[in-house]
């Protein structure tokens, strides 16, 4: 993370005035470090390997790890060599979850179209150039192996994000430079391509993902409108070996019905936050 570097050694004397600053770098440094773990899954790392990620001196990545490993936040195998993400993570992520209000009374509505439909229904909201499920309902139809509740993946990759950018201008789309990164083969990473299926997107209204983020899985993302410019959307994923014309239209039916409602619902009533 480029952002991440050039943090001040520990034991730098730093002048009374700078200390605000010194605590943001700190914090700063924290949510790197824990960002990275998260970001690499099951693969544990070293405690070079991330001092060198980060540009952190190697004794304070080690006092950091110890402080995080004894607060839950990061974990660590027998021997005190290898770290990964900890248990307080899923605890707060959870949180995040249950605390909001949009989720909660989206969730019932994600159950009744995925019941009248038989597909798996996804929401998820936008986070920088990614987005990230929020909450999902399995169809019974076929079996998922990986749940997708707090996985982020690029916007420019699959219905959920492309509904989302579809929202936004052109110019002020939350992409990366080029070349964007390819999840599948389908995946679009030439810009021009990707304008072009965003203008696709604001004429039918709804985002279509033919295998661009899971192989074989194809999805139409359609964005809630609830906040200006919309930052969640939901999608419905099928087998591409089962999506008919005829079920097609049928998704779309229900997804779009199924949208209206969710717009529709009240506002955060009053002494109840209404997140940004």
């Amino acid at each position: 993370m480029p952002e991440s570097r050039g943090f001040r050694e520990a034991g730098e004397a730093v002048r009374e005035t700078d200390m605000g600053v010194r605590g943001v770098k700190s914090a700063t440094r924290t949510v790197a470090l824990l960002e990275l773990l998260a970001g690499r899954g099951d693969r544990p790392a070293r405690l070079d390997e991330l001092a060198a990620e980060l540009g952190v001196p190697r004794s304070s990545m080690y006092q950091l790890l110890r402080t995080l490993v004894d607060c839950g936040w990061v974990r660590s195998d027998t021997t005190g060599s290898l770290y990964g993400i900890g248990v307080r993570a899923l605890l707060t992520g959870t949180s995040y979850l249950d605390s909001d209000r949009r989720v909660r009374v989206v969730r019932p509505h994600l159950d009744a179209a995925s019941d009248a439909l038989g597909e798996t229904i996804h929401l998820a909201r936008l986070d920088g150039p990614y987005v990230v499920y929020l909450a999902t309902r399995e169809s019974h139809e076929y079996l998922r192996t990986l749940s997708r509740v707090g996985r982020r993946v690029p916007a420019h990759a699959g219905a959920l994000g492309k509904a989302l950018l579809a929202e936004r201008p052109d110019g002020q789309l939350p992409l990366p430079a080029e070349p964007l990164t390819a999840v599948t083969e389908n995946t679009l990473t030439d810009r021009t391509a990707l304008l072009a299926d965003l203008a696709g997107v604001r004429a039918r209204g709804y985002s279509i993902d033919r295998e661009e983020t899971v192989p074989g899985i194809a999805g139409f993302g359609f964005a809630l409108r609830y906040d200006t410019p919309a930052v969640d959307a939901i999608s419905c994923s099928v087998p591409v070996a089962r999506l008919t014309e005829e079920h097609e239209a049928r998704i779309v039916s229900v997804m779009r019905e199924t949208q209206t409602k969710i717009e529709n619902l009240p506002s955060p009533g009053a002494g109840e936050p209404d997140w940004s």
